[in-house]
């Protein structure tokens, strides 16, 4: 895996803010890692657009995925295997970067996810229709 460092764009260190008020989830990894799922439960491939990953916001392979880390970048691996989309290493990081702001973005322009909650009835809807 060559995912050590992720970084996050200005844009997705706002939205990260507004949902840690709205959740009280404190823990940009915890958040991250719920954002990533939700665009991974979606049919569609994110976009491929220029990611400036200019924000203050960075952690870890290790801190992103805790005790999840093998079993996220076997989802990540099996998505882009679902896409149609090399396995190489560049790809799969592009993919997670993608994967990754398009999941915040989800959330946070999610009516329902305005408290813990409401993100909580998100993701039993979600396992409820897979």
């Amino acid at each position: 895996m060559t995912i050590e460092h992720i970084r996050l764009s200005q844009p997705a260190r706002d939205q990260l803010i507004t949902l840690k008020r709205r959740t009280g989830i404190t823990h940009w990894n915890v958040l991250c890692r719920w954002a990533l799922c939700r665009s991974l439960a979606e049919p569609a491939s994110p976009p491929t657009i220029r990611l400036v990953l200019d924000s203050s916001v960075e952690m870890t392979w290790r801190v992103f995925a805790g005790e999840f880390g093998d079993a996220l970048w076997a989802l990540m691996r099996y998505r882009c295997h679902q896409d149609g989309l090399a396995l190489d290493e560049e790809t799969l990081a592009q993919q997670f970067r993608l994967h990754l702001h398009r999941g915040i973005g989800y959330l946070v322009g999610d009516a329902q996810v305005m408290d813990l909650a409401g993100l909580a009835r998100l993701a039993l809807a979600e396992s409820a229709t897979a």
